[in-house]
C-alpha cells in the first residue's frame, strides 16, 4: 500500500512536471511583416487626345468653338513623387464665324498659365483640361485645370476672351460656374 502510495506520488509529480515543461511556449521578439515591394515606375503615362466642338450663340450670332487636346513629347516630362513620368498637354482653342472664318486661334500648353500655378504645380502639374463653360456679355468664358496626375488635386482657371480677342486669364477663388475672378491678366 505504501508502494501505490509512493508510486502515485512519483507519477503525478512526473506528470505534472511533463505538463509544466510542455505547457508554455518560448516567445519570440521577432516581428514578421510583408516585404514591401517598391513599385518602378512605367513608361511615361499619357492622357488620351480628345476634340470637342460647340455651337455658341454670342452677341448675336452663332460661333463654332474648337478645342482639342493632344499629349505633346515636345513639352517637359512631369515626375511624381514616385519618380513616374507623365507627358504634358497641348490645346488648340479655335472660335470660327458663321461663314467659317476664324474669328481667334492660339495653342495652349502649361507655359502660358505658369504666372498662376505655385511652384508645386508648375514642377508637378500637367494641363489636363480646357472646356468652354459659357457666354458671359461680351466675353467667351473657358475653365482650364493643371492638375497632379491620377489625382484630385488642380487648379482652377478661368480663361476669357472677349468679343474684340483680348485673352484674360485668371485663378478660380470659387469652385462653381459663377466664379468670380480676381487678378485678372490680359494676355
Amino acid at each position: 500500500m505504501i508502494m501505490k502510495k509512493v508510486l502515485s506520488v512519483v507519477i503525478l509529480a512526473g506528470l505534472t512536471i511533463g505538463l509544466t515543461a510542455c505547457g508554455g511556449k518560448k516567445k519570440s521578439d521577432d516581428i514578421i511583416a510583408p516585404r514591401i515591394v517598391k513599385v518602378q515606375p512605367q513608361k511615361p503615362i499619357r492622357m488620351q487626345s480628345y476634340d470637342d466642338e460647340k455651337q455658341v450663340e454670342w452677341i448675336g450670332k452663332t460661333y463654332r468653338v474648337s478645342i482639342s487636346r493632344q499629349p505633346s513629347d515636345s513639352l517637359p516630362i512631369i515626375k511624381d513623387e514616385t519618380g513616374q513620368k507623365y507627358i504634358d498637354n497641348v490645346f488648340k482653342l479655335t472660335v470660327s464665324r458663321q461663314d467659317g472664318s476664324v474669328f481667334y486661334s492660339r495653342t495652349f500648353t502649361k507655359n502660358a498659365l505658369t504666372q498662376y500655378l505655385d511652384n508645386d504645380f508648375n514642377k508637378t502639374g500637367v494641363f489636363e483640361g480646357l472646356v468652354f463653360d459659357k457666354t458671359d456679355g461680351d466675353w467667351l468664358v473657358f475653365a482650364a485645370s493643371v492638375g497632379h496626375p491620377q489625382s484630385d488635386e488642380y487648379i482652377p482657371l478661368i480663361i476669357r476672351l472677349s468679343r474684340m480677342g483680348v485673352l484674360t486669364i485668371a485663378r478660380d477663388t470659387q469652385m462653381d460656374t459663377n466664379a468670380v475672378e480676381t487678378d485678372e491678366d490680359e494676355v
